[in-house]
């Protein structure tokens, strides 16, 4: 799944306008969030998924790519003063300390509405089929709206300075994080034209991997440094946030995402193909530092 990087870097720099325009300053600050980095969760979920059910994977490049301006547009919005207010990300300063809060706020939203251009482009329709991009766009508009992220943020805010009960976190993560991450998990399947029993059970993998990342941040929030993190540490304590750390502790979180790893695993079973670098790829995720 390593060599899917380079794929997908390319790819995702070749969907940004061109800058000779009067708005030129909006596409540098596009382009500076999209080009921030990032561990491409997704759009690796997405291309191995379609591999999966037997298509190549570049026929989910788009779909793939499409969700990750979706995660770098919300990334964005969250570092805002309304939001969480975060000076960095990923060990640069926030958009919005290099562009101003107008322009940060607006190339979240170009990323967003670039993000379903790409899915319902003549070349991705062409690529993917009409039917599949149809049921992408379907898809994905549920996952980052009112019922998947968007919703999970509202949550999330309206929970600030207040003790939240670990039913409501499970379901802000489940939101807030997991959401995107099953999209791209559904949209590799719906790009290689995978039944709908295929597409639950990758969606259950997307599930149980985001809570697991989710807890996984909720840990190294509290014992990572903003060096290795790449953003500020001790926030979550900063503004009085409820997370699964707080609630349960270290060692019970480190228990569960065990378990939530393990459950991600098991959902593989669903499939014929070789699912090896899935469940290492969950291993991964549940192990990482940063």
């Amino acid at each position: 799944m390593n060599d899917y990087t380079k794929l997908i870097e390319d790819a995702l720099y070749s969907y940004l306008p061109s800058k000779n325009v009067y708005e030129k300053n909006l596409i540098e600050a596009m382009e500076y969030s999209l080009k921030a980095g990032g561990k491409r969760v997704r759009p690796t979920l997405a291309l191995e998924f379609c591999r999966l059910c037997g298509e190549v994977p570049q026929k989910a490049l788009p779909f793939g790519c499409a969700v990750e301006m979706i995660h770098t547009y919300s990334l964005i919005h969250d570092d805002l003063p309304c939001m969480d207010n975060d000076d960095y990300r990923r060990g640069k300063p926030s958009n919005h300390i290099v562009y101003g809060e107008d322009t940060a706020l607006l190339a979240g939203d170009a990323l967003q509405s670039l993000a379903f251009r790409i899915m319902t482009a003549p070349e991705t329709v062409s690529l993917a089929g009409e039917q599949a991009c149809v049921k992408a766009v379907n898809c994905l508009s549920y996952y980052c709206g009112a019922q998947g992220m968007a919703g999970g943020q509202a949550i999330d805010l309206a929970y600030e300075d207040k003790n939240a009960p670990i039913e409501v976190l499970r379901e802000m993560d489940s939101k807030k994080t997991s959401s995107l991450i099953k999209s791209a998990c559904a949209l590799g399947c719906i790009a290689a034209g995978a039944d709908n029993e295929k597409i639950a059970a990758a969606e259950e993998y997307g599930e149980y991997i985001g809570i697991a990342f989710q807890i996984v941040d909720d840990i190294l929030d509290v014992t990572s440094s903003n060096e290795e993190l790449g953003k500020p540490v001790g926030s979550d304590k900063e503004n009085s946030k409820s997370t699964y750390v707080s609630l349960l502790g270290i060692e019970e979180c480190k228990n569960l995402v065990e378990s939530y790893t393990h459950k991600a695993i098991n959902a593989l079973n669903a499939f014929e193909g070789d699912t090896s670098e899935l469940a290492d790829f969950a291993k991964q995720l549940a192990n990482r530092k940063k």
